[in-house]
């Protein structure tokens, strides 16, 4: 069997099920942001994110130090996902020969500068030779009380389902970059367009990890029912929610929130605007579901967003269309391990 045919997902179900832990420590294991270990009544939460090039990252228009912020701030992003704080990472590296000492001095100056913002402690790693250029692996911890470590798996029936921020801007952000990039093929002097669209380039260069929602939610007394982080695509993520709390759901397109640089890429393109904010992906808004009585307090939170309720499992997953046609959701996100397409 080709890997492609499971999938990222597939394979690490395939690869884990069964696996048992012999450890008391040991809360949550493989299937969530972050695994749980529980220590006192404090849990640890441990992530890891490995970025290859060529296959996460393209040097030609990716600046060192963006990606080397870019890359704290998706393992960051995973622990506020868990509503937890990220605390430390350990960084490793496989450096190809093209790269110098200067190279990889921009590459953590990137990783330095968000772990100063976020608070977050560089405390180990590794390094060694490459054979295929960078490749960048990030492992964080943070930490959360025991009683408020949010899972993918405990969503319940008429649950709201709530996002932050806006959708489809980081995807959009990568069109431009290869769009640019085509153009600017055996050009000397090329300028790239980025004019009025300085937003998208943000998006997908230097993305945010959501601590303010974070905070937010805190202040206002909410505990999310079921959390992740939006990095393979709205409806990649939302089916997970929905598999593990064994649920159903209703989004409605006319509340997907959308930036308006995002809308005028799309036109440009030619893509369809809802497809780019359902599948586009990178864009690491937390999306996250709370009791219906939370209703009041979540239209009251900043950068917040309700896109729909959480239905009985019979139901299925689906969107609500603006002239109120119901098309189901499909994880059509991005899969790093799909067979890549045959071009002509």
């Amino acid at each position: 069997m080709e890997i492609s045919e499971l999938g990222e997902f597939g394979l690490i179900d395939r690869l884990t099920k069964g696996l048992q832990t012999v450890n008391s420590s040991t809360i949550k294991s493989v299937g969530d942001d972050c695994a749980i270990l529980r220590n006192h009544e404090t849990d640890i939460l441990v992530t890891t994110d490995l970025l290859l090039e060529g296959v996460h990252f393209d040097l030609t228009y990716v600046p060192l130090k963006h990606l080397g912020y870019k890359s704290a701030i998706v393992n960051f992003s995973d622990v506020y996902a868990m509503n937890g704080r990220p605390k430390q990472i350990t960084v490793s590296l496989g450096i190809s020969k093209r790269f110098t000492v200067e190279h990889i001095e921009e590459l953590f100056a990137g990783i330095r500068l968000a772990c100063e913002i976020y608070g977050v402690d560089l405390v180990g790693g590794d390094t060694t030779s490459s054979r295929q250029g960078l490749v960048i692996s990030i492992t964080c911890i943070g930490e959360a009380p025991a009683d408020k470590v949010v899972r993918r798996s405990g969503a319940k029936d008429t649950d709201l389902i709530c996002v932050s921020g806006d959708l489809g801007a980081a995807y959009m952000g990568l069109q431009l970059l290869e769009r640019e990039k085509t153009a600017s093929a055996g050009q000397r002097d090329f300028v790239p367009q980025f004019q009025g669209k300085e937003y998208l380039v943000e998006r997908q260069l230097k993305p945010e990890a959501r601590r303010d929602i974070i905070e937010e939610l805190d202040k206002a007394g909410i505990v999310p029912t079921a959390m992740m982080d939006i990095s393979d695509g709205l409806s990649s993520e939302l089916l997970h929610i929905c598999k593990q709390s064994d649920a159903g759901c209703r989004i409605y397109e006319d509340r997907i929130p959308i930036d308006y640089q995002t809308a005028i890429m799309a036109e440009e393109i030619g893509m369809n605007l809802i497809t780019a904010a359902l599948n586009g992906g990178e864009d690491y808004e937390l999306l996250f579901t709370v009791p219906l009585h939370c209703h009041e307090k979540i239209e009251k939170l900043p950068g917040v967003k309700l896109i729909g309720h959480i239905t009985k499992p019979s139901l299925g997953c689906a969107m609500i269309t603006r002239d109120g046609t119901e098309i189901p959701l499909r994880a059509q996100g991005w899969n790093p391990l799909a067979k890549p397409e045959k071009e002509g």
